[in-house]
């Protein structure tokens, strides 16, 4: 690694995915909070906590009209 270089994180998407799932719920381990700010990439949680928060709010409305039918 050169002066002035990040290490380059290698977090798995299945890692961004429990994390940003599990931060949904409210439950995180300090361990596991401690992995993810080491190993995963501040911007891939952030679109993944984006997408999934899309995704949460298509099934109130979706569940909404079906009870509202």
């Amino acid at each position: 690694m050169q002066d002035g270089q990040r290490p380059q994180r290698k977090g798995r998407f299945v890692d961004t995915l429990k994390a940003v799932g599990w931060a949904f719920f409210g439950v995180r381990k300090g361990r596991s909070h401690e992995y993810d700010m080491h190993h995963l990439n501040a911007v891939h949680v952030i679109l993944v906590g984006l997408l999934l928060a899309l995704v949460f709010v298509g099934v109130l409305v979706m569940l909404a009209r079906f009870a509202a039918a």
